[in-house]
Parts: C-alpha cells; structure tokens; sequence
C-alpha cells in the first residue's frame, strides 16, 4: 500500500512545478541569506562594519531593521538594491568613500529614522535627496571636508527631523528657509565650518542668535570671513549684521537708482520736446486764424468811413439850405 505524500512535500512539488512551467528562477535580491564578511542576528541587524567592502553588500535579507556598513570602502548606495529593504530604520553609512548621494537613493525607505552620513566625501546635496524619508529623525553628515554646497530645500519634506548635524565640512552659506519650517528640529550641528558672516548669511547668523539653543558646540560655530570678523561667533555677529546689512545700499540698489534716473531724464527730456512742439503749433496756428481775420476787419471799418463822411455833407448842405 502506498503512502500520500506529506502536505509540505506536495507544496514543495507544486512550487518547483510552477517555476519549471513559467521559467521563473528565484531573485537574488529576494533571498533571505546573510552577505559575506556580515553578520546578522534574529533581530534584524546586519553589522557589516570594518570588513574592507568596497561595494554595497549583496544578498540582504529583506526584513532587515538596522544596516551597519561603516569602516569600509564603500563608494556608492546601489538605489535598486537598498530600497529592498522597506523596512530598514537605521543606517550607518559612516567612514567609506561616498562622492555623492543620487536622488533616488532612498527612494522606498519610509521607515528611515536614522541616517549616517559622516567621514565620507560628499561634496554636495541635491534637491529632494533626502525627501522620501518621511520618517527621519537624525541625520550625521559631519566630516566631509569637500561638502561645500547643500540645496535650499535638501530637508523640505522631513518634517519628523529632530537632529541635524553638519559639523566640520567646508559650508561657507546655509539656506535655512526649510529649516525654519521644520517644527520638530530641536538640535542642530554647524561647529566647524568656515560660514561666512557677511550680508548673504544673515539670516543663519541671527537664527544662531535668536534660538542658540538649538544648537551643538555654539561656541565653536564661528565666523570664517571676513577678516575682521574672523573667529567671532555667529550669534554674537546676528544683530550687527542685521543692521549692517540694511543701512547701506548694495551695488543692485545703485544701478536701480542710475537706471530710473535715466529713465526720468530721457522722460523729461522728451517731453519738453513735445511741449515745445506744440507750443510753436499751436502759435503758428493763432497768427494765422488773425491773419485770416484781418481783411475782413479793415473792409469793414472803410464802409463805416464812407458812411460816416456821406452823412456828415448831408447834414452840411441841410444847415446851409436853411441859412438861406
């Protein structure tokens, strides 16, 4: 008598059926292994830290929570193999040799609540780079002495942000319009740099000033230019600046005033023309509506005069007829 087969055998048979009849093999992506030189735990962490990599590691298992690949040589974040993990909440990315961050890097990472980007060489952040990780809490970009340059609205679309951190780079200039509306930030890194406390800054120098403490090492976040401001800290210089910058005019404000001078010269210019113009019109045109008149005037002054002269002989020859 034969036995069935065990329902788990019969699954396996119908699932390897499948494959063979829709020519599907499995994807390594969709593995549930363990990379090489990594080791992973029945919590979720993957700890890749210090084992020379110089490529992202393959072969994640797709419910990883935290990703630790600092201490490597790692020179860029594959998007199509990190936004596989979905579920991924925390990710160390710190001490490699990233040059660039692509805008579709964390595409699918919504459950992102912690980012490390420091002691890379970042040399500067795109708009919407960071704007899918709608859940991000704290992200690390310190120590990336090339970054020099970060997109106005780079932290737009993070409004969970609470820690930002830019320490020690080379920004000279922060545009802080998306920062100002992040009502979750309550700690800021910025020591280090060498910010520039000049008109343009401004408004870093006097948020500095006016929320000092949000802000790590203030003490430490100093003026890199001008020369005579060099050293100074950014919250001491906010008011100088303010008023400063908005008691002089600036080379914009000089050409505005040139250009609108000339435009009111040449305006009036022009119109003195016109007036003259017109006025030599419009005497023209009255000495020759008089002269129009004239000969009609004297025609009827001489008949006037005849009349006159006829009538007064007439009166004459009377007195003289009734003398006689």
């Amino acid at each position: 008598m034969r036995l069935a087969p065990q329902p788990s055998t019969q699954s396996l048979r119908l699932v390897v059926l499948l494959l063979l009849i829709v020519g599907v093999t499995p994807s390594p992506a969709l593995s549930a292994g363990c990379p090489d030189r990594c080791v992973c735990d029945d919590q979720l962490v993957v700890q890749c830290a210090g084992q020379h990599l110089t490529t992202f590691p393959g072969n994640l298992p797709l419910a990883t929570r935290q990703l630790i690949i600092s201490n490597n040589r790692i020179s860029e974040l594959p998007p199509l193999a990190l936004n596989y993990l979905s579920d991924l909440v925390y990710l160390d990315c710190s001490n490699n040799s990233l040059t660039e961050i692509a805008e579709s890097t964390f595409g699918n990472l919504r459950k992102l609540a912690y980012l490390d980007l420091s002691f890379n060489t970042l040399t500067r952040i795109e708009d919407r780079t960071f704007g899918p990780l709608s859940s991000l809490v704290m992200l690390r970009m310190t120590d990336n002495p090339g970054l020099s340059e970060i997109h106005p609205d780079a932290f737009a679309e993070n409004a969970a942000l609470q820690v930002l951190d830019v320490s020690r780079n080379n920004l000279t200039a922060l545009n802080i319009s998306s920062l100002l509306a992040l009502a979750a930030l309550r700690s800021v890194g910025l020591s280090g740099n060498p910010w520039s406390c000049e008109c343009d800054n401004e408004d870093l120098c006097l948020w500095v000033h006016l929320e000092g403490f949000k802000f790590q090492d203030e003490g430490q976040t100093v003026c890199g230019m001008p020369a005579d401001l060099q050293g100074r800290r950014l919250g001491e210089v906010g008011l100088q600046l303010r008023t400063l910058c908005h008691q002089t005019l600036g080379s914009w404000d000089y050409l505005f005033f040139i250009v609108i001078g000339f435009v009111i010269f040449a305006a009036g210019t022009v119109s003195a023309w016109v007036m003259g113009v017109i006025m030599v019109l419009y005497e023209r045109y009255i000495k020759k509506k008089d002269e129009q008149v004239d000969p009609d005037d004297e025609e009827a002054s001489g008949s006037a005069g005849a009349t006159g002269s006829g009538g007064d002989h007439g009166n004459g020859n009377l007195k003289i007829s009734h003398t006689v």
